[in-house]
């Protein structure tokens, strides 16, 4: 990962670009080095998959985030990408720009050197929501899921017991059509999927009755996931091998499990740090002393000076959230000290404070000391309990 270029650099955008300028920009690198207009350059198709993969990442808002957050190393396994992070499959990136490749080339967008081979199956989504000590300190949770496997009656192979697959009249059983047109850059050769066999390369004419023909059978599974700790809002966490079945022996797709944090009622995140605020009296804060402070690992004693202000700032160092990448790391704790005035005072109260105002000077009597009677004294606004 270290050797690789700046996503925004490849495209050739600013990191403020919006997902209009992106696609702009990439467009302009895929006419420019796209494998059909340049045939057997290395260079080019080097260049091409480099700003596809560039374009794959920043076109999606949360690798883009994760990116902006952690750069490449977003993508090696560990921080953004969850357990298994984000990997990069060419079959995939080009498969999601059909639009784009739409466009250039008049169809197509999906190539592979070979339609009927072994294909990895499609992947899989779902999402689960988790408190916030759980994204802290991690856990362990069972999703319900309906996943498919081979039948059992046919074998996977979706013909009738008995009976077997007929090789694809269209594409003589390469699972792939082409089409020869004109285009900007001279004759363009487009390779499709064909159309009847679905890229498998064989037609199924008595169908299994147990799978229809798809080969597979859906049925409801429980699977443990593990949340590490540390996991941020919106990350993702790939399962390998629990997505849908390969094609013509393929593996089997991944399981991306979307982690979704509920809110905390004191505690705020920012990457692996944590901020709250915390009340002291007037007490504590003119002769200073301990003062109890609430974190995720449980409350803690903080030696405060005499004449803490409100507003002050303290940092519990360590006391943030696990990384990634090491759970023993941790991030830190900031918290925002302020002044907590008493709503009801009883009369004891009441007076032990006009003591000590008299004691400070007489705050209070601001009317008397500037000579005016009680009945006279300007009062400018209105407290909001008054009528």
């Amino acid at each position: 990962m270290a050797n690789k270029r700046d996503y925004y650099e490849v495209l050739g955008v600013d990191k403020s670009a919006s997902d209009a300028e992106l696609k702009k920009a990439y467009r302009q690198l895929a006419k420019k080095y796209h494998p059909d207009t340049n045939p057997g350059d290395k260079e080019a198709e080097a260049k091409f998959k480099e700003a596809s993969e560039a374009y794959a990442v920043l076109s999606d808002a949360e690798k883009r985030r994760q990116y902006d957050q952690f750069g490449h190393a977003a993508f090696e396994g560990g921080a953004g990408g969850g357990a298994g992070g984000f990997d990069f499959n060419m079959d995939d990136i080009f498969g999601s720009f059909g639009d784009i490749f739409g466009d250039l080339f008049g169809g197509g967008g999906r190539r592979r050197s070979s339609y009927n081979g072994p294909q990895k199956g499609a992947n899989i989504r779902t999402s689960v929501r988790i408190t916030f000590e759980e994204a802290v300190f991690g856990c362990e949770k069972e999703l319900d899921l309906t996943l498919k496997d081979e039948c059992k009656t046919c074998g996977g192979s979706g013909a009738k017991p008995g009976t077997s697959k007929d090789t694809c009249t269209k594409c003589g059983g390469k699972g792939q059509v082409v089409y020869t047109q004109q285009s900007l850059f001279g004759m363009v050769r487009n390779v499709q999927t064909c159309p009847d066999c679905n890229g498998t390369g064989q037609i199924i004419k008595e169908k299994c009755p147990d799978c229809r023909g798809t080969g597979y059978i859906a049925s409801k599974k429980r699977i443990q996931v593990t949340i590490p700790a540390g996991i941020d809002d919106r990350q993702s966490i790939r399962i390998g091998g629990k997505g849908e079945p390969g094609i013509n022996g393929g593996p089997r797709g991944d399981l991306l499990v979307e982690v979704i944090v509920s809110r905390h009622p004191i505690f705020e995140r920012s990457d692996y740090n944590l901020f709250s605020t915390a009340p002291i009296s007037f007490a504590q804060a003119a002769l200073g002393g301990d003062v109890r402070i609430k974190t995720i690992d449980g409350d803690v004693l903080f030696p405060i000076k005499p004449g803490t202000q409100t507003d002050t700032k303290i940092r519990l160092k360590g006391k943030g959230v696990p990384t990634l990448r090491n759970k023993e790391v941790r991030g830190d704790h900031y918290v925002t000290l302020y002044v907590a005035v008493p709503e009801k005072l009883t009369a004891e109260q009441k007076e032990a404070l006009k003591a000590f105002d008299d004691a400070m000077g007489g705050t209070l009597n601001e009317a008397e000391k500037a000579g005016e009677s009680p009945k006279k004294k300007k009062r400018f606004g209105k407290n909001k309990d008054e009528n």
